[in-house]
């Protein structure tokens, strides 16, 4: 039913979002893609595992230790490895990047070992018919959580002081250091911010499908990425709106066409899309 898979990509659509905005944020205020942003997402889901499973912490207290996790996570990745490698050559902060993916995919291995982990909280399931659709009462929790972090980063950039610092190095990064705004911080804020969302989307979805691993930060970090550029490079709203359309896409293909092609959708869109606006759909030019 056609309803029924708006539904669920809304659902999966809303994790590949926070991803994208991940993206987003370090883009706009840097220029640099940050490919191990998938991993910050299986730093969140790992977080709030281990939280529960070795410190027998309740779910509220797990997602804050896992999104603190994930946070600390960005930061060290930030100072440690992008900070040094600033003003050389583009490509080689993107391979640093993706040195960096598989560090922690490895580290992970490592740790926790190759098992897939359930999900470490029980959660009874409901379900509600409302005719055209049904829809349980995870995917409303998980829908209403990327909901409440979405508005969250549409306030902190439009109304906090290190938000609009943060908006004013994405729109002139050097303008910004001569009015006195420490692009440094700036970009911090960034990352943490950016980890933060993305390790909320690998909760949310080791939720969804009862499963934390090691390598499951991959495809979600790679259709995050998918949905910034679908939705615009640095534009948070083009990120919302590429990672919502890019699950929904994937769910009708995959329910229509060939379930066995569900993870093809995504960079056929993003190919076809950038066909006809190569910017992106809410994309502008750095200046």
């Amino acid at each position: 039913m056609l309803t029924q898979q708006l539904v669920n990509g809304l659902v999966s659509g809303s994790a590949y979002a926070l991803v994208a905005l991940g993206y987003a944020l370090i883009y706009g205020v840097l220029g640099l893609i940050n490919l191990a942003q998938g991993e910050l997402y299986m730093i969140g889901a790992f977080g709030l595992w281990a939280a529960t499973s070795y410190l027998g912490l309740g779910l509220s207290a797990a997602v804050l230790a896992g999104l603190a996790l994930a946070g600390a996570a960005g930061l060290v990745m930030e100072r440690l490895v992008f900070r040094p490698l600033r003003g050389r050559h583009p490509l080689i902060p993107m391979l640093a990047a993706v040195g960096l993916s598989i560090v922690l995919q490895s580290t992970a291995l490592l740790v926790f070992g190759p098992e897939t982990k359930p999900f470490p909280v029980d959660i009874e399931p409901r379900v509600w018919d409302l005719g055209l659709f049904q829809i349980t009462n995870l995917q409303i929790m998980l829908m209403a959580s990327a909901i409440i972090l979405m508005l969250f980063l549409l306030w902190f950039v439009k109304f906090s002081r290190p938000g609009k610092a943060l908006e004013a190095v994405s729109m002139d990064r050097e303008a910004a250091r001569i009015v006195g705004i420490n692009t440094n911080t700036s970009v911090a804020n960034a990352f943490l911010v950016g980890a933060v969302l993305s390790g909320a989307g690998g909760m949310m979805m080791a939720a969804y499908y009862n499963a934390t691993f090691p390598y499951m930060g991959v495809l979600p970090g790679l259709k995050g990425f998918c949905a910034a550029v679908l939705g615009g490079a640095g534009s948070i709203g083009g990120a919302i709106i590429g990672g919502l359309l890019l699950g929904v896409a994937e769910n009708l293909g995959a329910a229509y066409i060939s379930s066995g092609f569900k993870d093809g959708f995504a960079f056929a869109l993003l190919i076809l899309i950038l066909l006809f606006k190569p910017t992106g759909l809410l994309g502008r030019k750095k200046s």
